[in-house]
């Protein structure tokens, strides 16, 4: 039999689905989970162990973020990169040309090194900027997603 290119897709979402629809625990506090996981995954450094620290620390469910930190620890690098050497760009007033150029040219001869040269005003402080700003924005938006749909769910089931 063969399987259709988009099933793959289709098939994870339904396993996040249900994942987090059976969670024992307030929408809350899995939407608050899955939305800091989401925002560790992306932000450089950081993952799934970070993601259960800060939900221990938090107290907010420790399942939906190490969930969230694994679904956009490495899938989203190259997308969530390009944002934020723009958005950090944009933020500083400074051309993402250059600064996309730098990065590019650092990572060609990686090193700690060649990282301690990066001019910090005008490459490392746009990134780290950027990957906040789309962390936080990627972050809230999953966990608005997520409410919604869990109270959705919670209130079909109460009726």
């Amino acid at each position: 039999m063969k399987r259709k290119k988009g099933n793959g897709l289709k098939r994870l979402l339904k396993f996040v689905y249900i994942k987090l629809v059976r969670i024992n625990d307030s929408p809350q506090r899995i939407a608050l989970g899955l939305g800091a996981g989401t925002a560790l995954g992306i932000l450089p450094g950081t993952g799934p162990i970070a993601a259960l620290c800060v939900a221990w620390l938090l107290r907010i469910n420790r399942m939906a973020a190490l969930l969230g930190s694994l679904l956009t620890n490495t899938w989203l690098s190259l997308v969530t990169f390009l944002a934020s050497v723009r958005i950090g760009s944009l933020i500083l007033r400074l051309d993402w040309h250059e600064v996309y150029g730098a990065w590019l040219e650092f990572l060609k001869n990686i090193s700690w090194k060649n990282f301690l040269k990066l001019p910090f005003l005008k490459v490392i402080l746009p990134v780290a900027f950027g990957y906040l700003v789309v962390a936080l924005v990627v972050g809230s938006v999953v966990y608005f997603i997520t409410i919604v749909i869990l109270m959705g769910v919670k209130h079909g089931k109460k009726t």
